[in-house]
Parts: structure tokens; C-alpha cells; sequence
């Protein structure tokens, strides 16, 4: 009992990391939830720092390791694309995390069909961090399409599950985002009180109530 209540606060303090970075990204970029360099980079610290100790989670960091590695010299060094693609390969939580960066990279320099392929490869079989990001990275490039019914159908499936990998005033938000961007402003405006009531601590709780002001003047 007493490890399974370590492992779980383990778990909760991974997410929560994640979770005040995702929203110190959304600062900084507000076309994609987060970049995918920065998970690699908290999992990679959190891995080193806390779980050290085990094999396995030593296996794990050198991987995460390899990947930011890969990531962080992609500009000077294009044929670490192959690499990583051979990662991706697999159905592993290895494959998972390689396919999230790529995606994530193919987004942010507009290869939206490049994107596209990469983020579906993260299957729903595992609920977790990556499945949860692929999700809402793929929602942003439906966005960027102009695609709106596809992109409210994944936020909406997502608040129905209401993930605890995940944070629901971000899934919230960018579908209320969604919503205000294909001409709902009714929905879009109830969205965003609704997250000002709710999480009005929050980064995207605050953004929510400005955005609530702006459409209300509107009016």
C-alpha cells in the first residue's frame, strides 16, 4: 500500500510539473499548447532527479536523453529527422514521446500533413501525457485548417474523459478558442465564464475572463 502511495504522488508531482510548464508555454506560444521540447526536457529532469535509481528508469532516461539530444541540434543537423522517425516506430512509450516531437516540429514549421501522420500514430490504447498532447496538438493543426468541427469533436471527447494526465482548463479553453474562431460567439463566451468561474487561479482561468470581456463588448 505504502508504494503504491508513493508511486502515485510520484505520478501527481510529474503532472503537476508539466502542467505549470504547459501553462509558461501557452505564455510564450499561443498557436500550439505547448512545445514539445519542453515535456521532453521536465520528464527528462523529474526521470534523473527522482527515479534515478532504477534500471529501468535509467533505460528511460537515456532515451529521453537521446531524443532531446536529436531535438535540440534538428536545425543544424536535419539528418537527426531519420533518427527520430526511427524512433517513432512502435507502439512503446519510447515510439509514443519520439512521435509527439515530430508532430509537434512539423507543426510549428506548417508541414501540416507531416504533422498529421505523426501525432495519429499515437494510439488510445495508453491514456497518458503523450496521448493527451498528440490529442490536443492535432486539435491545434485541425484549428490551422480551418477544420473547426474536427478539432471541437477532440475537445469534447477529451472533456468528457476528463484525463487526469492532463489539464481540463487548457482543453477547455483552447475549445472555447475553437468555438469563438469558426463565429459561435454564444457557446464560446459561455465556455469562457465557465472557466472564469472554475479555475480562476489559473493562467488560462484568467485568460478566459479577458477573452469573456472582449466578446461581451462586442455585443
Amino acid at each position: 500500500m505504502r508504494r503504491i502511495k508513493r508511486k502515485q504522488l510520484k505520478e501527481d508531482e510529474l503532472v503537476t510539473t508539466v502542467t505549470k510548464l504547459i501553462r509558461f508555454a501557452q505564455k510564450r506560444e499561443r498557436e500550439l499548447i505547448i512545445a514539445g521540447v519542453v515535456i521532453v526536457v521536465v520528464i527528462l529532469a523529474f526521470v534523473g532527479t527522482k527515479l534515478v535509481k532504477s534500471q529501468h528508469l535509467k533505460k528511460e532516461s537515456r532515451f529521453i536523453g537521446q531524443v532531446v539530444k536529436l531535438y535540440s541540434e534538428l536545425e543544424s543537423n536535419p539528418l537527426n529527422l531519420t533518427e527520430l522517425e526511427r524512433l517513432a516506430k512502435g507502439e512503446d512509450q519510447y515510439a509514443r514521446l519520439a512521435s509527439v516531437i515530430l508532430g509537434n516540429y512539423w507543426l510549428e514549421k506548417g508541414k501540416l500533413d507531416k504533422a498529421e501522420k505523426f501525432l495519429k500514430q499515437v494510439s488510445a490504447k495508453k491514456k497518458d501525457l503523450f496521448y493527451y498532447q498528440s490529442q490536443d496538438l492535432l486539435a491545434q493543426l485541425y484549428l490551422k485548417r480551418k477544420d473547426f468541427d474536427r478539432a471541437l469533436k477532440i475537445y469534447k471527447k477529451l472533456e468528457e474523459e476528463k484525463p487526469k494526465a492532463y489539464t481540463l482548463d487548457a482543453i477547455l479553453f483552447h475549445e472555447a478558442e475553437v468555438l469563438e474562431k469558426k463565429g459561435d460567439s454564444k457557446q464560446a463566451l459561455a465556455l469562457y465564464r465557465r472557466l472564469q468561474a472554475e479555475f480562476p487561479q489559473t493562467y488560462f482561468g484568467y485568460d478566459a475572463s479577458q477573452k469573456a470581456k472582449k466578446l461581451e463588448a462586442k455585443k
